[in-house]
């Protein structure tokens, strides 16, 4: 046998799915939770940086999961559409506050913000790219699981930017609003892998 081959078939075996449902959830979970969370950090750290504390005293500028999520939009829904197999996630988060009136330069700034949560998950996708290499030295079952969420993380994470590019160019809508619409957009489109019968 061609070592070539070998290392396919191993390949293949690393992104098969089990067909158990908590392990679906456990492969999805973590990718959404990091995705959004350091998604809408980012808008409440950039927006903090250039001058507007609101996100900030609402506690919103956080890597804590918890500050994030909406339990329906993050959890619920996503939950249940996974449970009812459907080939699509939906879901969204709580988008973080932003007055871009407080913003020292509310015309760049606004601009800024929009585009701190795209930034943020093109470096968390090419995180998850480079962190593939690293999968061959854990043991086979965690391999698996690692490269699976590697790869979930990998898919949400560039969904998520090229949404949320969109409100940056923005002139006629307010970037926090457009934000929250490409996220919940994004999720949707995001496709849940199952297991082909037999």
């Amino acid at each position: 046998v061609h070592p070539k081959d070998v290392r396919d078939c191993q390949l293949r075996q690393l992104f098969e799915v089990p067909s158990s449902m908590i392990y679906n959830i456990s492969i999805w979970l973590l990718p959404v939770l990091i995705a959004v969370t350091f998604h809408e950090a980012a808008h409440g750290y950039v927006a903090r940086s250039l001058g507007d504390e609101t996100a900030s005293r609402l506690g919103r500028v956080s890597l804590n999961p918890l500050r994030h999520i909406d339990p329906f939009g993050t959890i619920l829904l996503p939950g249940l559409l996974l449970l009812a197999h459907s080939p699509f996630l939906f879901g969204y988060a709580k988008p973080v506050p932003v007055n871009f009136r407080a913003l020292r330069n509310p015309r760049s700034g606004m601009v800024l913000v929009a585009a701190a949560g795209p930034a943020m998950n093109i470096g968390l996708a090419i995180i998850s790219a480079l962190s593939f290499h690293l999968v061959i030295y854990l043991p086979v079952v965690a391999a698996q699981w690692v490269a699976l969420n590697l790869k979930n993380a990998l898919i949400i994470n560039v969904v998520l930017a090229v949404f949320n590019l969109f409100p940056v160019w923005s002139k006629y809508w307010s970037a926090a609003s457009i934000s929250s619409i490409a996220n919940l957009i994004a999720l949707i489109t995001v496709p849940v892998p199952h297991r082909r019968p037999g």
